[in-house]
């Protein structure tokens, strides 16, 4: 497939593939005839396991000490193990971070929900006449 195909399937540019290439993260891609980069499949798999690194907030140098031991093939499967359990406790402790941030959220918006039922209960009442 072209970048072009390999970008809208896995929602990275184009351009975002040419960097990653460029800067070994994915494999040189096998040029077709005129030139172009023809990626096969193994490619959609890799990419959409690199997105999912980047959104749980791994840093590019941890993606590509991965990738490169990757490339050097199963003999470091305990190694890459090891990456992606540490990955994962980190992940683990931001979510839990986030998940007490979002108990605080919800507090204050149910305040904010309060505050609002109060004035609308108040403005139910007539109100008081200056007296003569």
């Amino acid at each position: 497939m072209k970048i072009g195909d390999l970008a809208r399937r896995t929602s990275v540019s184009a351009h975002t593939l040419r960097y990653y290439e460029r800067i070994g993260l994915v494999p040189y891609a096998v040029r077709d005839r005129s030139g172009q980069r023809d990626y096969d499949a193994s490619f959609l798999s890799w990419i959409e396991f690199l997105g999912n690194l980047k959104t749980t907030g791994m840093p590019i140098s941890g993606m590509l000490r991965y990738a490169a031991l990757r490339a050097e093939g199963g003999v470091t499967g305990p190694e890459r193990q090891q990456m992606l359990e540490q990955h994962r406790d980190h992940v683990r402790a931001h979510v839990a971070e986030l998940q007490a941030c979002l108990l605080v959220l919800d507090k204050k918006i149910a305040g904010y929900a309060a505050d609002s039922q109060r004035i609308m209960n108040n403005d139910a009442f007539p109100k008081r006449r200056k007296p003569a």
